[in-house]
């Protein structure tokens, strides 16, 4: 799911979305709250109408980023009560209040709120977050009164791997349409997220979605499907696009770079997407040396086609039999 935070994929269309084969995209509770309101959103239609985007849509509830605010911010039993980075304002952010603000912005699936322990943090604190997700999670079913909106839970527990087995479990008991891996990419070592979704995700319902939050590379996602994922969100294809970065057949090339300068061929010959087959590396290297806006948008477009691409070949492997075969080297080697 390519991340549009506040009802935008950052440089790029809806219908250019469309084009790269996005089927689903994310936005965030938090940064829509703050600006420009859920009761606008709602008067404009919903988040869809408001942002153009007639594709499903899931909203992040806005805990992985109410906790980041560190300082900023107070947890209890009740809630977080954190100041706005804008304007310095205090809000009270009860789970209920998380559920109301997200049947307002109107996506398909919303997610439960949830406090994110960070990385690292000592299983005291670890306990204290998981069981409070849980307490909340319960809330935030009875708060939630839309019935086409789906709600999912998130698994916490940080890096113990009991306390992510207790909480799935717990989860898996409230029959939800969904579940989602939580507390991951918070700064632990990429074996130490490969381990804990190994380990997660079986104990989940097969027969439901199940949801990696914020990851998205090459490696993590051929890793985590292999354990069971469905559906990862992560900003990297925009956000390198923004650095002048282009990913390509499991490889990132920084177009900047002076042997791109004369190169007149695309970044992959066999890549669909418009940029592809319409410009050149040199033209690319050139935008991004004058600082043209347009190579952002251009980047963005291949680097998002390039990942729906890779996840898709994932899916027609499974289905034919051949994902170990195809995509083994991704599980074994874990050197990039």
């Amino acid at each position: 799911m390519p991340v549009g935070t506040l009802a935008n994929v950052k440089t790029v269309t809806p219908d250019q979305l469309k084009s790269c084969q996005a089927e689903m995209v994310l936005a965030n509770t938090y940064h829509l709250h703050l600006q420009p309101g859920e009761d606008l959103v709602a008067e404009a239609g919903g988040v869809h109408q408001f942002m153009g985007w007639d594709g499903p849509m899931l909203t992040d509830s806005g805990g992985f980023q109410v906790f980041s605010l560190s300082e900023m911010r107070k947890v209890t039993d009740e809630g977080a009560t954190f100041r706005s980075p804008r304007d310095g304002r205090i809000i009270e952010m009860p789970p209920e209040r998380s559920i109301e603000i997200q049947n307002q912005l109107g996506a398909d699936v919303i997610m439960a709120f949830d406090e994110c322990p960070p990385y690292p943090a000592t299983r005291e604190a670890v306990v204290a977050a998981t069981d409070r997700t849980y307490r909340w999670l319960k809330r935030c079913i009875q708060a939630h009164d839309r019935t086409d909106q789906a709600l999912f839970g998130i698994v916490q527990g940080g890096t113990y791997l009991d306390l992510r087995a207790e909480a799935a479990k717990d989860l898996a008991d409230l029959d939800l349409l969904g579940y989602a891996i939580g507390g991951v990419s918070v700064g632990e070592p990429p074996a130490l997220i490969e381990k804990i979704v190994q380990a997660t995700t079986p104990l989940l319902p097969y027969d439901k979605p199940r949801y990696l939050m914020g990851v998205g590379t090459y490696r993590e996602m051929a890793q985590a499907i292999a354990a069971g994922i469905d559906l990862f969100d992560c900003v990297i294809p925009t956000r390198l696009a923004r650095h002048g970065a282009a990913l390509t057949q499991g490889d990132r090339w920084n177009l900047k770079n002076s042997r791109f300068r004369r190169d007149l061929t695309p970044i992959d010959a066999d890549c669909p997407c418009y940029t592809c087959q319409t410009f050149t590396r040199a033209y690319l290297c050139h935008l991004l040396h004058a600082k043209e806006l347009l190579v952002y948008t251009l980047l963005s477009i291949h680097n998002i086609t390039e990942l729906i691409r890779f996840t898709t070949t994932i899916r027609e492997a499974i289905l034919n039999d051949r994902f170990v075969e195809l995509f083994g080297h991704w599980l074994s080697d874990a050197s990039g």
